[in-house]
């Protein structure tokens, strides 16, 4: 289904990205960006390998991530160097206009490159993500969220004394399930958390601090007057980035919808895979025109 390929997007120094893709039409390409941001994309590929014979999937390891270029300068590591990282991969792949799925930091940076480049996406898909920051207050009082997170405490080693790609590991272990709200669900995400290649190249630069927000300044305008459609595709029970925050910014921006799933938590496509994909497909399905600013999604209330 897939094909792994390694593409240069920037000349100095050399970054390298390690991109799987499908051989759906050019002209139906959706660019997917994972989160982390030390992960890859591997995490993903299903359900998404669904949609590959009607739609050319392109998902790369982010610099500093899985297979694509690592051990960079620090000051390598920054969101505007992703953003023109994913630009040069279209224009290197000849690929135009583009759909975008960004999950989890992957949707902050899909903002990101959709207010860079407008002209260059079709539709965005924030999934799993916010376009409005998460006040500091939004989960106070959520007793069950913190059992959960007590609980990952075992599956996975304890993060103290661990540094470089175990201690990524670690900490996507201890958080697991936290990051489902299907029990029945975990082992499947474990055993994809089992694949992935983790890296610590980013969290060197987070951990210092001198790591800013991937969040844009003020999305919420800045979309609005895009008018590109935007689809909010969320689990209602995510633990990360509150569901609550997916209404409200469909709310503000008139070309978006959202898209809320019951009985899911942040990796929505793993705790209600059928529910997450037809609600992406029935989206990327519809002509941008024909994309009512404010209509419900297939989960809202009409």
């Amino acid at each position: 289904m897939f094909t792994e390929s390694i593409v240069r997007v920037y000349a100095d120094p050399v970054v390298e990205l390690f991109v799987a893709s499908t051989a759906g039409p050019a002209e139906r390409t959706l660019l997917v960006i994972h989160g982390g941001p030390d992960w890859d994309h591997s995490y993903l590929r299903e359900p998404l390998c669904e949609l590959g014979d009607r739609y050319r999937l392109l998902l790369p390891d982010l610099r500093g991530c899985g297979r694509s270029t690592r051990g960079l300068s620090g000051d390598q590591y920054t969101w505007d160097a992703v953003v023109a990282d994913l630009l040069a991969l279209l224009d290197v792949t000849s690929t135009g206009t583009v759909d975008v799925l960004g999950f989890s930091t992957g949707g902050l940076i899909a903002q990101r490159l959709t207010l860079a480049a407008p002209h260059r996406v079709r539709r965005l898909v924030i999934a799993s993500s916010s376009v409005p920051p998460v006040p500091p207050d939004a989960f106070d009082g959520w007793a069950e969220r913190d059992q959960r997170h007590a609980a990952g405490v075992a599956l996975g080693p304890d993060p103290t004394g661990l540094s470089g790609p175990a201690l990524t590991r670690a900490w996507a272990l201890n958080s697991a399930p936290a990051n489902l709200w299907r029990a029945e669900a975990l082992p499947d995400y474990l055993r994809r958390l089992d694949a992935v290649r983790f890296s610590a190249d980013w969290a060197g630069p987070w951990q210092a601090g001198t790591l800013p927000s991937a969040r844009p300044a003020d999305p919420l305008r800045r979309l609005s007057v895009l008018g590109i459609p935007v689809l909010l595709l969320h689990g209602r029970e995510d633990m990360t980035f509150p569901a609550q925050l997916a209404h409200d910014a469909a709310t503000h921006i008139p070309s978006a919808r959202a898209v809320v799933l019951d009985e899911a938590g942040h990796m929505a496509h793993i705790d209600q895979p059928h529910r997450w994909l037809t609600a992406l497909a029935e989206f990327l399905h519809q002509p941008v025109h024909a994309i009512r600013p404010g209509a419900p999604g297939p989960a809202d209330p009409p």
